[in-house]
């Protein structure tokens, strides 16, 4: 999957294109690949805040993962949202959901095996994200979270934020080219900024 630029330049004879490729993986979800799920292949950042009171011996650990990229390519919706005279989304029964996810969870016991319970977290984060058949955003970040829930005792919150990173369908019709859901553009507008606290 990549982006393509297309520009005019004198100094060429003929079009010159320009290919950005981002490293998209296929997610692999219980040992196999996930035939419409994919992640960025560049690292995202671990994260950590460790805090201890003066007065106590104990440590309040958060632990998380900052630029999640993953994006999927169907299961996907949004319809039936609240429309006035400056909407441009069009509804979607099957859409693009793509995001960058910046995530942290709190534990509740203060010193866990945290490279265990974090692998179990991501994983159930992905699979969920890969599984779901997502109504909006929300819905998706909600499930997740609860997921990582189930997987970890350990941790006792978890708090998603997702901006929903928007591939609108390209027109190709000045082209005189139809285009059944093959080419796809990254918009920067309209943005969704959605963030939930999970919590038992």
């Amino acid at each position: 999957m990549g982006d393509y630029l297309l520009t005019n330049n004198p100094q060429v004879s003929g079009v010159l294109v320009d290919v950005e490729e981002k490293s998209w993986e296929r997610m692999i979800v219980d040992g196999a690949p996930e035939a419409t799920t994919f992640k960025l292949g560049a690292p995202e950042l671990n994260t950590v805040r460790a805090v201890r009171d003066r007065d106590h011996a104990a440590w309040s650990v958060r632990s998380g993962v900052d630029g999640l990229t993953i994006l999927k390519t169907t299961k996907s919706a949004f319809t039936g949202y609240i429309k006035d005279k400056l909407t441009t989304l069009k509804p979607a029964t099957d859409r693009i959901f793509g995001t960058a996810a910046t995530i942290d969870w709190d534990y509740s016991e203060p010193a866990p095996d945290f490279a265990t319970v974090r692998v179990r977290i991501i994983a159930a984060l992905l699979k969920t994200f890969a599984e779901h058949h997502s109504m909006s955003v929300q819905h998706t970040l909600y499930d997740m979270g609860k997921a990582a829930l189930d997987a970890a005792p350990e941790i006792v919150r978890i708090h998603l934020t997702m901006p929903n990173l928007h591939h609108l369908l390209a027109d190709l019709s000045p082209f005189g080219q139809d285009n059944p859901n093959h080419i796809f553009v990254p918009i920067d507008e309209p943005h969704g900024y959605i963030e939930a606290t999970i919590e038992r």
